[in-house]
């Protein structure tokens, strides 16, 4: 159960969803995009950590199950409400303040390239408080630093419990830099979306 009813309103007024995840992340990130309703009113930007072929695995995935439209991110494409939108692997992905991807390709970030820091980081110059980031499983800290920016920019900034996650060091990490406003198991995710 919710907390209290301000993180709804919060919600409610965000213009994207940020997913980050790596290790162990993947599962609960495929039951969310499933979800999703047709209608929903929103753009997702999921950025897992992922090997080169990952996007046409889960794209055939997604494509079979998913109400809402599933796009690779490409370089300058404008970012639409209604799509979930996943970052490539071997590049950043930047959003740039006329609200469009911007692709990157300098080095890894914790390992990683894309960089759940990098988006998240970009992400809060662009929409401030009108955004909300969720960060999931991950063997790495990948994530936390750009989550406290997005908090400093007053944007609704989530960790999964690390109780339940199965690799515990990504959100854990957000919640010791007080990155994470909120702590949530997966139910109470899925409360907040409103998806079941």
């Amino acid at each position: 159960m919710l907390p209290d009813k301000n993180i709804a309103e919060r919600w409610q007024h965000s213009e994207i969803l940020l997913l980050g995840g790596s290790a162990g992340s993947f599962k609960i990130l495929f039951q969310i995009i499933r979800a999703l309703p047709a209608t929903f009113d929103k753009a997702v930007i999921l950025i897992i950590h992922r090997k080169k072929n990952f996007f046409s695995e889960i794209e055939k995935l997604f494509a079979e199950s998913s109400r809402i439209s599933i796009r690779e991110i490409t370089d300058k494409g404008p970012i639409v409400p209604g799509v979930v939108y996943i970052a490539p692997a071997n590049y950043h992905t930047l959003i740039e303040k006329e609200k469009c991807f911007g692709l990157d390709v300098s080095d890894a970030v914790w390992y990683s390239k894309p960089s759940i820091d990098v988006t998240f980081e970009s992400a809060a110059e662009v929409y401030k408080e009108k955004c909300t980031a969720i960060l999931f499983s991950g063997a790495n800290q990948d994530g936390a630093e750009g989550m406290l920016k997005l908090r400093n920019c007053g944007a609704l900034t989530i960790a999964q419990d690390p109780a339940e996650a199965e690799m515990p060091q990504m959100p854990l990490s957000a919640i010791e830099n007080n990155a994470a406003e909120y702590i949530f198991d997966t139910k109470v995710i899925f409360e907040l979306l409103q998806i079941e």
